[in-house]
């Protein structure tokens, strides 16, 4: 008879231990989150400076054909003209590839670094 006036004191105590797995596990969860948006923002920014660089980079390279052009075709504004034909092509196959060239290498990048436990 001495089993039945401990059974309630046993569960709540089952009960206050589940509750402390959960709770932990909760955290757990927002530190994991945590982690991982912080690493990716690190990653984007990262990639949006160095982004920033190579536009920068090609802009003043694209300048310097321009006129590398234009002095050759006799007319400055011809060598303009004929950077923004390359530009011009160049954006049609991006616009006709953009799920192989652009989409797909973005998602793949964004799920493994949502998966990848292991660095």
């Amino acid at each position: 008879m001495d089993a039945a006036p401990n059974t309630p004191n046993h569960f709540e105590s089952l009960l206050s231990q589940a509750r402390e797995y959960a709770d932990s596990r909760i955290a757990l969860l927002k530190l994991k989150s945590a982690d991982k948006i912080s690493d990716s923002a690190s990653d984007v920014g990262s990639a949006l400076v160095i982004m920033l660089f190579i536009v920068i980079f090609l802009l003043v390279l694209t300048v310097g054909l321009a006129l590398l052009i234009g002095e050759w075709l006799g007319k400055t504004y011809d060598g303009f003209f004929v950077m923004a034909g390359v530009y011009g092509i160049a954006g049609l196959i991006a616009i006709t590839n953009r799920k192989k060239l652009i989409k797909m290498p973005i998602c793949n990048f964004v799920i493994n670094k949502i998966l990848n436990d292991t660095e």
